[in-house]
């Protein structure tokens, strides 16, 4: 049976996500069958979504049994899955997903274990592969599920793994027959409500007569697909900061970045732009478009190359002073030399009032970037800073009235509580002792409530406590990062 084994470290701490289903049984017999071998510490978790009413009370109790039966510590989490669906809009789908990362998640920041190991199969990969194709996905959707995905929480580094990506599910069934051991078959993997199911029961059976290994074909895709998009994660982390300018530029040149709270001004000049491949040309527009805050579709993309191209007499640049809007509140504007992006944000009150220039000149990211709302608790995500991020409260449930957090980039000013130090330290000066600088050290993201500094990306905050409206007094916070990359 295929186990991607490099996801492993010795020591450890794997709590197993079992379902019940055959994927997630047969994870946990061939862990517990190598843990001493790959040195790792077992438990397990099982999420009941109430969709399924006695059958899933009957799923959560036989995943009970079968952890006890080896002695493994079993949490079993209860969600509402109907209700997350009324209040959040969401298909079942994508309410269950959500739900169930959630209980990961808060497993994770608990301490109970540095990784979670669902049960994704290569079946399960295709599926996700072909979905992403239909509704449109760029090269980095096409990569599917990703073996890990790695999560900050509260300075630990993190995992989600998938070690059973290699494996069929015919191999998975033929396993778990040979060990004599049970499964739980969830009715509903047969109903064709769900866009899964009509995928694995409908469109794959009728490829496989184009391709009787359709199935691997999707998986070496994705692949294919991770290391693409590695590459040009690379490339862009490289070019960016030489093609993307802030602020405007002014009469007499240089250039002016406004002070003005909550506004992205971002701009690239045309005839760099045009200088690149039509492949960097996109990545270069999608990528500054996200600094702003919008996430571009292949017709958005489109229309911005557009905007760039020769037109007129003699390839003269007619298009000046063309404007476009784009997903966020975003605008683009041509002007005879850019193409500029620009993003306002209504900022609190306590910043309307001031510039956010340090003692020493400086200017940090805040003004470049949107501020974005974390309710507490609560998920949300900021598409600028390239990640999902998750609030909890460390000594209970939130109230309705809680008030949101605030995830923006750091500006100078800025301090923040280090873990056993004596006093506060500047984010600046953290910043330049990590080696952060240019355009990273722009768009730095922090988290604040209630006027404090609760997280800093890549740095361990002493647990901040607050007493400010909507929630009790001493009530601490606990913020997740989760780099955003499909789960």
């Amino acid at each position: 049976m295929p186990l991607d084994t490099e996801l492993f470290s010795p020591g450890d701490r794997v709590c197993i996500a079992v379902s019940g289903g055959a994927d997630s049984t047969a994870l946990l017999r061939l862990l517990l069958e190598r843990r001493q071998e790959l040195g790792i510490v077992l438990s397990v978790v099982h999420v009941e979504h109430g969709l399924r009413g006695d059958a899933g009370i009957a799923d959560a109790e036989f995943v009970r049994n079968l952890a006890h039966s080896f002695e493994l510590p079993c949490e079993i989490a209860a969600v509402d899955t109907p209700r997350r669906v009324a209040e959040h809009k969401e298909s079942v789908e994508e309410a269950a997903r959500n739900l169930r990362y959630g209980v990961f998640r808060d497993l994770l920041m608990s301490g109970i274990a540095d990784q979670v190991a669902t049960a994704h199969s290569l079946d399960d990969q295709a599926e996700t592969v072909l979905m992403k194709l239909l509704r449109g996905a760029w090269t980095e959707g096409l990569s599917g599920i990703h073996p890990r995905v790695r999560l900050d929480v509260a300075g630990r580094q993190c995992s989600i793994i998938r070690p059973l990506l290699g494996a069929r599910r015919s191999q998975i069934e033929a396993y778990l027959r040979a060990l004599g051991q049970p499964w739980r078959q969830d009715e509903t993997n047969e109903s064709h409500l769900y866009m899964r199911n009509r995928v694995r029961h409908e469109l794959l059976p009728a490829m496989r007569d184009y391709n009787p290994q359709i199935e691997e074909s999707l998986a070496h895709l994705a692949a294919n697909a991770r290391c693409e998009e590695q590459h040009w994660k690379a490339e862009l982390t490289r070019l960016l900061p030489q093609l993307v300018l802030e602020g405007r530029p002014v009469r007499g040149g240089g250039r002016r970045a406004s002070t003005a709270p909550g506004l992205v001004q971002l701009a690239l000049e045309i005839p760099r732009l045009r200088a690149l491949d039509l492949a960097l040309r996109r990545r270069v527009l999608r990528a500054t478009a996200e600094r702003c805050g919008a996430t571009l579709d292949f017709a958005a993309t489109e229309r911005l190359l557009g905007m760039i191209a020769h037109e007129g007499n003699l390839g003269r640049p007619s298009s000046a002073g063309r404007r476009l809007g784009l997903p966020g509140n975003v605008q683009v504007e041509r002007s005879a030399r850019e193409l500029q992006f620009e993003r306002r944000e209504s900022a609190p009150a306590e910043e309307r009032n001031g510039d956010f220039k340090d003692k020493e000149g400086a200017r940090g990211g805040s003004n470049l970037l949107p501020v974005y709302e974390l309710p507490v608790p609560g998920r949300s995500e900021a598409p600028a800073f390239g990640a999902w991020y998750t609030a909890s409260l460390l000594d209970g449930q939130g109230t309705p009235e809680a008030e949101p957090a605030r995830i923006r980039a750091w500006r100078p000013g800025d301090r923040v509580w280090v873990r056993h130090s004596s006093k506060p330290k500047k984010v600046k000066e953290i910043l330049e002792r990590m080696g952060i600088r240019g355009a990273e050290k722009s768009i730095w993201p922090v988290i604040e409530w209630q006027g404090v500094i609760l997280w800093m990306r890549g740095v361990e905050l002493a647990e901040g406590t607050c007493a400010g409206p909507g929630s009790r007094p001493g009530a601490r916070l606990r913020i997740t990062e989760e780099r955003s990359v499909d789960l």
